[in-house]
């Protein structure tokens, strides 16, 4: 199945929902790249970035379930993926 590359880009304004959003990435750690995460305490905030290689569904579904999350927030950019891997 063809994958592609995307990167998420989270804001997380509400603490209690954290332990929800760690949840969500351990279930779809397998396509997941890297993580990051930045606390900004002068702002109250998290910002995290994933980057993922998966279908373009598995994607779709994972920030679904971010999207869902009180006081969070997301954004995705995507890169098609060509060629065949090593």
């Amino acid at each position: 199945m063809e994958t592609r590359i995307a990167v998420i880009g989270i804001v997380v304004e509400e603490e209690e929902s954290v332990e929800l959003l760690n949840e969500i990435l351990h279930e779809y750690r397998k396509c997941i790249i890297g993580r990051m995460g930045i606390p900004y305490p002068k702002k109250q905030v998290s910002i995290i970035s994933i980057a993922v290689d998966a279908p373009q569904s598995t994607i779709s579904a994972l920030t679904g379930k971010i999207g869902k999350l009180k006081g969070v927030s997301s954004k995705t950019a995507y890169q098609g993926v060509k060629g065949q891997e090593r």
